[in-house]
């Protein structure tokens, strides 16, 4: 999951280790959680793999010198192929990956973010079927987590719903778009 996160921003611009966790803190830290000491292990096996090259050095705060890193080709269709990828892990990371997914739709086709929604629609669904058919116990603080975890989920399938209604909305004015064109060659 955190490859997939740096090989995403790598594609909007080089960073070094630091920026790196600067900015995965900033925009994903209710997804993932990040410290130093698996940035720059992870970015020297990109790097040995061909997914990412050392592009420069900079001088930093300190007298310290900073590793730059960008994304190779390679890095580039790695990261694509995470993107549109299941992969069979816990409930709570098939939820953070998704969400680091999103805030990557931009680089991907529309009709690979429906696909990708309708995915995790789908596990929203299911996951909130397990959940209304456990037994309810008569404990009062586990049946307000369980109260809760339902609440999440319903929440979670809204936005997912709203979010593939402006997806097929795009798409659809797209191929509309696309038809008219070539109606008028």
């Amino acid at each position: 999951m955190l490859k997939l996160a740096v090989l995403g921003l790598l594609q909007r611009e080089p960073l070094n280790g630091y920026r790196l966790k600067q900015q995965l803190e900033m925009f994903m830290s209710c997804s993932i959680c990040v410290n130093y000491g698996a940035i720059y292990p992870l970015l020297k096996r990109m790097e040995e793999q061909g997914e990412a090259i050392l592009c420069a050095e900079q001088g930093e705060e300190g007298g310290q010198c900073g590793k730059v890193y960008e994304i190779t080709p390679l890095g580039k269709t790695t990261w694509y192929q995470e993107m549109l990828a299941y992969p069979h892990e816990s409930w709570v990371n098939m939820r953070s990956r998704f969400f680091i997914k999103f805030f990557f739709f931009s680089h991907l086709l529309p009709e690979e973010r429906v696909q990708l929604i309708e995915h995790r629609l789908m596990l929203c669904q299911l996951r909130l079927a397990e959940k209304k058919a456990l037994e309810v116990t008569d404990d009062l603080y586990q049946a307000k987590v369980q109260k809760r975890a339902v609440e999440v989920i319903k929440s979670e399938i809204e936005w997912l719903i709203e979010q593939l209604q402006t997806e097929q909305l795009q798409l659809a004015q797209t191929s509309t778009s696309v038809s008219f064109n070539r109606k008028n060659f």
